[in-house]
């Protein structure tokens, strides 16, 4: 084990993309001829999402900008009622960085949030965040007073409701998911309702639009907690690929660790076989904190070898050398917690319209990780897939979200495909994402709901054991299914 601190930051190193976005639909995807490519602009009357193969026809898309209050209320209102009267779904989103349409439904009212409004409250330690707010729009409004997102997404690019209904994760530790940072949510209910949802208060309908997807209503706006912003300095550590799950767990022990990830080689020649653990703690000197920054040198020069992976192997041993070596020396020096999670998914976007990104996410119990490993080399090797990176994170216990994936703690790995936009690449992914599954799953493990939906109903259940308990409540609450989505349409509604 390799072990060395240094003043550098790594911001990019190829990171990224905890993300997400919410709720979602995937059956309705564009043609795929052969092998050849599909097409990526958007027919008038459809809408896509980041995976760019969620193609969907809607009735009506609507982008809301009002305040929030009795004018936005009144206008979700009325489209529930005309989707109701005509036999239409509904679904609100914000930036629709899902990849399986969860947040278009099919040939319903498809409405955006546009909405940043953010009311810091120093008094209780929390800000209330309105409708279609962005992380990056709650980092600029309490980085001035001090103050850091709780737990949040690794980009800023995200909603923060989006968060919520898929109970995303982050850096931060030790938290559990975002979700176990929200104070309460407002909610209009499939019947119009407004109402106030917390642990006190309607608190199972808490519990089931935490990590809900959206199923249960639509949030209006959200009290959620925040964090002082603190100067930090990151140790890396690099280690045999094997140790890596238990030495995380050791690692955040140390309560001066505020934020932690890991990654892991990805050379078809030694292929998940090295690791480095990043963690960061405070400094000394927590005077006088510089503005949350966005996108340094260090991340763009990481962006660019990042992309360069791309079919070359030389390459993805040059990347994990630039992670371990040149970019722990030269990552820009100490950083705060604001300027670390201020990243926008765009600093990686390939540019290419015949490739798309794809995501897929992983759960496992740290003293399972080599098994975790084993069966990575057992079957995304055997792909022909670009694999681009993976980053691993620690999530805490979530006992309140229905459809949990953190049953007990765990290490999350994300992991980042380039696909070919072709029919057979489309199976090969959809083939290999089974196989990880079922292997995910007989580790005691669960997969992340907001991607491709390639697993099968019947591994759903099995990674989600309240699946079907949370499909009764959406019948019960939704009685005329008002609000529905892909995950709703290919999954829950066979349970």
């Amino acid at each position: 084990m390799k072990n060395w601190t240094r003043r550098a930051a790594l911001l990019g190193s190829g990171a990224v993309l905890g993300a997400l976005g919410y709720r979602g639909l995937a059956s309705h995807n564009p043609t795929l001829d052969g092998a050849g490519s599909t097409a990526t602009t958007n027919p008038p009357g459809t809408l896509n999402d980041a995976s760019l193969l969620s193609q969907t026809p809607v009735h009506k898309h609507i982008i809301l900008k009002d305040d929030p209050g009795e004018t936005l209320v009144a206008a979700l209102r009325a489209e529930i009622k005309e989707a109701r009267e005509n036999g239409r779904p509904v679904n609100v989103s914000a930036a629709r960085h899902s990849m399986g349409g969860q947040a278009i439904p099919l040939d319903g009212h498809a409405i955006t949030f546009d909405n940043g409004l953010i009311e810091p409250d120093t008094s209780q330690g929390t800000y209330r965040a309105h409708a279609g707010a962005r992380w990056a729009q709650v980092i600029k409004a309490i980085d001035p007073i001090g103050y850091s997102p709780k737990v949040m997404q690794s980009n800023n690019d995200f909603g923060v409701a989006a968060t919520f209904c898929v109970n995303a994760h982050g850096w931060p530790v030790p938290f559990g998911p975002m979700g176990s940072t929200v104070k309460s949510i407002d909610l209009i209910t499939p019947d119009g309702s407004l109402v106030t949802c917390s642990r006190t208060e309607n608190s199972t309908l808490f519990d089931q639009s935490m990590g809900g997807y959206g199923l249960t209503g639509a949030i209006v706006s959200m009290e959620v907690e925040m964090e002082q912003n603190t100067r930090l300095k990151p140790s890396f550590t690099e280690m045999p690929a094997e140790d890596f799950g238990i030495a995380f767990i050791q690692a955040l022990e140390d309560p001066e660790v505020t934020m932690a990830y890991g990654r892991l080689n990805v050379s078809r020649a030694e292929f998940f076989k090295h690791a480095l653990m990043i963690t960061y703690r405070a400094t000394d000197d927590q005077s006088d904190l510089p503005a949350a920054s966005g996108s340094g040198t260090m991340s763009k020069i990481a962006s660019y070898v990042y992309r360069a992976q791309l079919g070359n192997e030389r390459m993805k041993d040059l990347r994990w050398w630039f992670e371990t070596d040149l970019g722990t020396s030269l990552g820009g020096g100490e950083t705060t917690r604001n300027s670390l999670i201020n990243e926008p998914v765009i600093t990686l976007d390939d540019r290419d319209d015949t490739r798309t990104d794809i995501l897929h996410e992983y759960f496992v119990a740290p003293d399972r990780f080599p098994d975790f490993l084993t069966l990575c080399r057992d079957v995304i090797p055997s792909s022909y897939q670009e694999f681009l990176n993976v980053t691993l994170r620690f999530i805490n216990t979530d006992k309140e979200s229905w459809l949990s994936y953190a049953t007990v703690p765990r290490i999350a790995a994300v992991m980042s495909f380039s696909q070919e936009m072709t029919a057979r690449a489309e199976a090969d992914m959809a083939r290999m994402t089974r196989d990880l599954v079922d292997g995910i799953i007989a580790i005691g493990g669960a997969y992340y709901l907001p991607y491709r939906p390639h697993p099968t109903v019947a591994q759903l259940e099995r990674a989600y054991p309240r699946a079907a308990a949370f499909a009764a409540a959406k019948r019960a609450l939704d009685p005329d299914m008002i609000f529905r989505n892909n995950l709703w349409d290919s999954y829950l509604e066979q349970l």
